[in-house]
């Protein structure tokens, strides 16, 4: 089994007040003189873990984890019934990565991120591209309309029972209906037990779609606590409602403005949740990027993306 760096604590924390009644949670560990890298958790929603901090070297990396709006220790949580999502957008995400940035006295960051985070490190690195120094994702994926037609329609096909339950969940999507959008309504319900039902659903859904994964959890999503899981799928719902307001193929057709940055891209072969054409899509688009396919990897953690992600990010530290 391939292990990475044994396990750290920060040695710096804080809130960051964003505006808009948001606070962000930050955390710092790893050398305080290091390489700073800032990690992307995905979702959106699902917020930070303490295994993000360990695919860094923490001798020689300053490494930065956040949770995004709405999700982990940010506030307000999206989970509560209180909590408006006007201020939660991919636009606000990227300022408040700005902000964490000057706020922590940074020039230039790595930025790795996997899964949705990819979307975001994208969209962040062509916005400000000056302030990127590397990027290193896994798991891309770039919010596209035909890749959530995939994961949310598409790949229903592999996982028929499955894909009756979570539309059954939401009759008014039968026929034309369109299902996130329906969740995305149930997500907004006035009834706390209304809107956990449907994030339930939804969480079975993802469940199924990794089930074919070697050595994953029984339930990765559906084993989170009910707060976590109202926050994912209510933030989840409400970005794919939106496109994350993204327009389709931005981040393909702009990946140009990244060539003076290294990168390394890694990807399942497996992955039945993001299709492996993206990652490949985004790598004719980008010059110099370097993708990185790994034939016996899905969509979640495994030997070869570990060693994979260490062997990307030692390669970068010394830069």
């Amino acid at each position: 089994m391939i292990d990475l760096y044994p396990p750290i604590e920060p040695h710096q924390q804080g809130l960051l007040d964003v505006g808009d009644g948001n606070v962000v949670f930050w955390e710092v560990s790893g050398a305080p003189d290091g390489k700073p890298a800032v990690v992307l958790h995905g979702g959106p929603g699902q917020g930070c873990g303490p295994n993000m901090r360990r695919a860094f070297d923490p001798r020689r990396y300053r490494i930065i984890l956040f949770d995004q709006r709405g999700c982990g220790r940010s506030t307000p949580p999206a989970s509560s019934l209180a909590t408006e999502m006007e201020f939660n957008t991919t636009e606000h995400l990227i300022r408040d990565m700005e902000a964490l940035r000057v706020h922590l006295g940074i020039d230039q960051w790595l930025v790795s991120g996997g899964s949705w985070g990819s979307t975001l490190a994208l969209a962040y690195a062509q916005r400000h591209p000056s302030r990127v120094s590397e990027i290193v994702l896994s798991g891309v994926t770039t919010s596209r309309r035909i890749e959530a037609q995939w994961l949310y329609g598409g790949v229903a096909r592999f996982f028929p029972e499955a894909w009756k339950q979570f539309r059954d969940h939401v009759p008014e999507a039968h026929g034309d209906g369109d299902v996130i959008a329906a969740y995305g309504h149930r997500m907004e319900h006035p009834d706390l037990r209304v809107r956990l039902e449907a994030a339930r659903a939804w969480c079975a859904w993802e469940d199924a779609v990794l089930s074919l994964e070697p050595n994953t959890e029984a339930r990765p999503f559906g084993s989170m606590p009910p707060e976590d899981m109202l926050a994912f799928v209510r933030i989840c719902t409400h970005y794919l409602r939106h496109v994350a307001w993204l327009e389709e193929g931005a981040l393909i057709r702009d990946a140009g403005r990244l060539g003076a940055i290294p990168g390394i891209l890694i990807h399942g072969r497996r992955d039945m949740s993001c299709p492996v054409d993206t990652a490949w899509a985004l790598a004719r688009a980008w010059p110099g990027v370097e993708l990185v396919i790994l034939e016996d990897a899905g969509h979640l953690r495994s030997d070869s993306k570990r060693a994979a992600l260490l062997s990307a990010l030692d390669r970068f530290a010394g830069r």
